[in-house]
């Protein structure tokens, strides 16, 4: 077989080749894992919603959305309306913090779980179990949702108080916009100005 003579046409040549066959077996992976991705998000999405409900005995509904707020409603068997699960994103301290979180038909808190968060490598965790028995049953629309530091009901978590200022405020908009129907101005602006005054986050 005749070698290719090294030139610059010959070397884009060959490299288109390597691009064009990579991107068929990309493709055909992500064809093949896509529907398995897929069906693992929603039934972690339908574990989700049963957790922060607080019950396994439900029916959730197709999805609907408002801005940026993915919100389902949920029902016993019996059709009757139990109140509703909300996705809702905050910025946090090194990103967006995802949070879906339950509320009954008076818009009393039921529960959470943290989806996504990019806070410092472990706080994600302390998110989901720190508040858990802090804010289970408040209310956002008569309770103060913010952390005592700022003069609210809610510790925050201990040198975490920007990650915890996102987490409360990703609660209170997912309230104020899907329960009771308010408009909802974003706290990015407000958190960029609070992480550039802070000092970063750390796990004692």
């Amino acid at each position: 077989m005749k070698k290719l003579k090294s030139s610059l046409t010959n070397m884009l040549v060959v490299l288109t080749v390597i691009a064009i066959v990579a991107a068929g077996v990309l493709a055909s992976v992500n064809a093949v894992t896509a529907p398995q991705i897929e069906k693992i998000n929603a039934e972690n999405l339908a574990a989700g919603i049963k957790a922060v409900m607080g019950s396994e005995d439900i029916q959730v509904s197709e999805p609907w959305e408002v801005d940026a707020f993915t919100a389902y409603d949920i029902q016993d068997k019996q059709g009757n309306l139990l109140g509703k699960a909300v996705v809702t994103t905050e910025n946090g301290f090194g990103g967006p913090l995802k949070v879906l979180v339950g509320f009954n038909t008076d818009g009393n808190h039921l529960g959470y779980t943290v989806l996504e968060h990019q806070a410092t490598p472990g706080l994600g965790a302390k998110a989901g179990e720190w508040f858990q028995d802090k804010i289970i049953g408040m209310n956002p629309g008569t309770n103060n949702f913010t952390v005592s530091k700022d003069g609210g009901e809610v510790d925050a978590i201990t040198a975490s108080t920007i990650t915890s200022r996102a987490f409360l405020r990703a609660i209170q908009n997912a309230y104020d916009k899907i329960i009771a129907g308010q408009d909802v101005t974003s706290g990015a602006s407000q958190q960029a100005s609070a992480a550039a005054m802070g000092t970063p986050e750390v796990i004692e």
